[in-house]
């Protein structure tokens, strides 16, 4: 049996790009807060049956207050890697873990994608 030449890409090469649909702002501290509309059926039922709001607001903590903006669908996730070393040193530690770990967060709530750029 043949095996195929698979190519696989690391995945702090990967690079991420936000949801168009998401809008977020960033406050005079710097935390990012994110607008999540919530779609669908059943949040429709939600929002009239339990009073629920049609946004919700997610507040970023430091960390990814700063990261968020520097998901441009250019850059991957060593080079951010590289600058929240720059900006919070020892504080981001262990960084790329972390970072691994928020983008799967990210993923996981689809805030986030990833191109092939």
């Amino acid at each position: 049996m043949k095996k195929k030449n698979v190519i696989t890409k690391n995945y702090l090469e990967k690079i991420p790009t936000r949801s168009p649909e998401i809008k977020w702002s960033k406050d005079e501290k710097g935390i990012v807060t994110l607008e999540i509309e919530n779609k669908g059926w059943a949040n429709r039922i939600a929002q009239v049956v339990f009073r629920r709001p049609k946004i919700s607001y997610i507040h970023l903590d430091n960390l990814g207050s700063f990261v968020w903006p520097l998901i441009d669908g250019k850059s991957n996730i060593i080079q951010i890697g590289e600058a929240v070393d720059k900006e919070f040193g020892e504080n981001a530690k262990p960084l790329y873990e972390r970072l691994a770990r928020y983008f799967q967060i990210l993923e996981s709530y689809h805030f986030i994608d990833w191109t092939d750029a």
